[in-house]
């Protein structure tokens, strides 16, 4: 089953090199609120996932997981170019990304990934609103392109939890909740710019979550 996914990896991560990066020198507008929240999102996409990596081990699973790595990393760089092309610098830190860093490193791989789709699954809809919700040719362009990685990321990260049991969803639903209110709140200013309400954004992220079937009991075997 990875062996597709490392193709899928493999034949993105060309399409990115024919593409090329947008053209940062048109620079970019954002409102200081928006800012604010792009610097705490460049953030959680910088980690270098060497504790994921480890866990991952040197099958195929573990070479899809470090092309996987690669795209995060990817994210990070763009929103750097972005920030930067608005004239802004990045941040070093943000508390929820400790958090979730923390979180995350706490047991073994299947932990790991739960708590990873609850971030990949919040970025869904915090990249669309960023795409749609920008005036800015740049900053759209650049959200969309992170957007249809992360489209591709959350079934990926599925497809190696396999099952899950009542008790990990009920879990990972607690988990997942609580990570929506805290990014909507914490975010809030910039998403309002960006013409979403945090509550809207916790209605529809949780809406999303059901429509699609995330952690709702995949049918894909645990392999590598």
């Amino acid at each position: 089953m990875f062996t597709t996914w490392v193709e899928n990896f493999e034949a993105e991560a060309e399409r990115r090199k024919l593409a090329g990066d947008p053209d940062w020198s048109v620079g970019a507008r954002l409102h200081p609120d928006v800012v604010k929240s792009v610097q705490r999102f460049q953030v959680g996409e910088s980690g270098d996932g060497a504790n994921l990596i480890a866990k991952a081990g040197t099958g195929t699973y573990g070479t899809a997981v470090r092309m996987f790595v690669a795209e995060e990393q990817n994210h990070a760089r763009m929103l750097e170019h972005l920030l930067r092309a608005a004239g802004q610098p990045t941040i070093s830190s943000h508390w929820t990304d400790a958090v979730f860093v923390r979180l995350r490193r706490a047991l073994g791989l299947r932990l790991e990934l739960m708590v990873l789709l609850i971030a990949e699954t919040v970025a869904l809809r915090y990249y669309r609103a960023l795409r749609d919700g920008s005036r800015d040719p740049l900053v759209a362009d650049v959200a969309d392109r992170i957007l249809r990685d992360e489209e591709r990321h959350v079934p990926f990260h599925q497809a190696r939890l396999g099952r899950v049991g009542r008790a990990a969803r009920a879990f990972w639903w607690l988990l997942f909740a609580g990570a929506v209110v805290t990014v909507a709140h914490d975010h809030g200013p910039g998403l309002r710019q960006l013409g979403v309400r945090p509550w809207q954004f916790v209605v529809e992220t949780l809406g999303m979550v059901r429509r699609q079937g995330i952690m709702g009991g995949v049918a894909h075997e645990i392999s590598r």
